[in-house]
């Protein structure tokens, strides 16, 4: 079925643009008329159409910002609607985004047509629906193992009832794996804080989510041997573990003597926490802390996380790791002023150097405009404000606790932030990848002083 789907819009539409905006928008009605029904809230009153409008889109959008409790509000009916627009989103993302990885590095080398009249080398159907297959296969693979670790442990310890624990289960690793970071309950998963068998198995989701199905597969096939690794793996593998590090030890010296977050737990709770609270804003949005009790230097740092996000091709959202990598070693070769920017025994391309400035000026731009309308509609503060335009954007779903305080032109500006930080990453360097053009001549070279 979803082969048959992304095989029509294929031909429907002649750009990747089409095919991303088109399909997630389609997915975002579809959800939302779901979720209006009298039948998908506990109380048997419609929802709002503001309300399942936002809900859909974050679960689309594999985000997980809420206006409402999302285990209270909604009926089974409801949340396995949810459920189901995350499985669709976060299939999507993957699907598309690694038939563009394919399609940009021509690695699969079969001259054909996937987009109508497409003016770049392209994969035959048969190729389309191999990749496809493996995507999928891999995605329910991977939930499928997260849900049977999550159910035995609610059985086990915490006695929950077999048929209650299977879905919490499946709920929770569908959530986990897309990086949604929808829960059930409604201090998200703050219950857990020190219960590694819970923490520790959507934590292993939300990176292997975050990597990306290229990099994994390719880990697969040579994880003894990082020499053969490619570049997008080299960087994805080493900035996401850096990012980790970092993130984990920034939040145990900011948070440690902190009585709201860590600082009631014992040294190994606490180490746990941080961890979790590094994976979180991979894009997830999962939270074990109490994100509003948190010191607003950890705020700026979980910015930053989520601004920066998981891997490409992947269900994390964020400007992605290899886009910040690659500009890192932009960097680092114009300080040291080398002519070409080297990763490993591989010239990086000046068009993908482009891509990077590209996309992460895009991103700053659209958080920048975003922070002041928001802070024009709402009355908070700027902090809150900027922690909720970059989850928003970012498709990350933690927050200070203001989403549904932000009022309905509030909530249809995080609604387009959302859309947008979904859509707008993947479309615009699937756009720039695939958008080559040749000049046959070269105007006269002028110096600029920059800096």
């Amino acid at each position: 079925m979803i082969v048959g789907m992304a095989s029509a819009l294929l031909q429907r539409f002649q750009h990747p643009a089409q095919v991303i905006v088109t399909g997630f928008g389609v997915a975002v009605l579809l959800g939302t008329g779901l979720l209006a029904l009298p039948a998908a809230t506990e109380s048997g009153e419609p929802a709002g159409w503001l309300t399942a409008l936002f809900t859909a889109t974050s679960a689309v959008c594999v985000t997980g910002l809420a206006v409402v409790d999302t285990g209270t509000h909604w009926s089974f009916f409801g949340e396995v609607v949810i459920a189901g627009l995350i499985q669709i989103g976060g299939l999507g993302i993957m699907t598309l985004a690694t038939l563009f990885t394919v399609l940009v590095s021509g690695r699969l080398g079969l001259r054909a047509r996937i987009f109508a009249q497409a003016e770049t080398k392209t994969l035959s159907m048969s190729d389309v629906r191999r990749v496809v297959r493996n995507v999928v296969l891999f995605s329910l693979a991977c939930e499928a193992v997260i849900a049977v670790l999550l159910t035995g442990r609610f059985l086990a310890g915490y006695g929950e009832p077999f048929g209650r624990a299977v879905y919490l289960g499946v709920f929770h690793a569908v959530s986990a794996f897309n990086n949604a970071g929808f829960a059930l309950w409604p201090d998200n998963l703050m219950g857990f804080v020190t219960d590694p068998w819970i923490c520790l198995p959507i934590a292993a989701a939300v990176i292997v989510g975050g990597l990306g199905f290229p990099v994994m597969f390719e880990l697969s096939r040579a994880w003894r041997h990082p020499s053969r690794w490619s570049v997008l793996t080299r960087v994805t593998v080493a900035v996401t573990v850096i990012l980790l590090v970092a993130g984990t030890l920034a939040f145990l010296v900011t948070e440690w003597r902190n009585p709201g977050t860590l600082g009631g737990l014992d040294h190994g709770g606490k180490v746990l926490a941080a961890f979790f609270a590094a994976v979180m804003p991979r894009t997830a949005g999962f939270n074990s802390l109490d994100i509003a009790g948190m010191y607003p230097s950890s705020w700026l740092v979980t910015d930053l996380l989520m601004f920066v996000g998981g891997g490409s091709a992947g269900t994390a959202g964020g400007i992605k790791v290899t886009t910040f990598g690659l500009l890192a070693f932009v960097i680092w070769a114009e300080m040291r002023g080398e002519p070409d920017v080297n990763i490993g025994h591989r010239r990086l391309p000046q068009a993908a150097q482009r891509q990077a400035v590209s996309i992460s000026l895009v991103g700053v731009a659209l958080v920048a405009v975003s922070t002041y309308l928001l802070l024009v509609l709402t009355p908070h503060g700027l902090d809150r404000v900027l922690f909720e335009v970059v989850s928003a954007f970012a498709t990350v779903g933690l927050s200070t606790g203001i989403t549904a305080d932000t009022g309905p032109a509030g909530q249809v500006l995080l609604v387009l932030l959302m859309f947008v930080g979904r859509t707008g990453p993947l479309t615009l360097g699937s756009a720039l990848a695939l958008k080559d053009r040749t000049r046959r001549y070269q105007l006269p070279e002028e110096r600029v002083i920059v800096g």
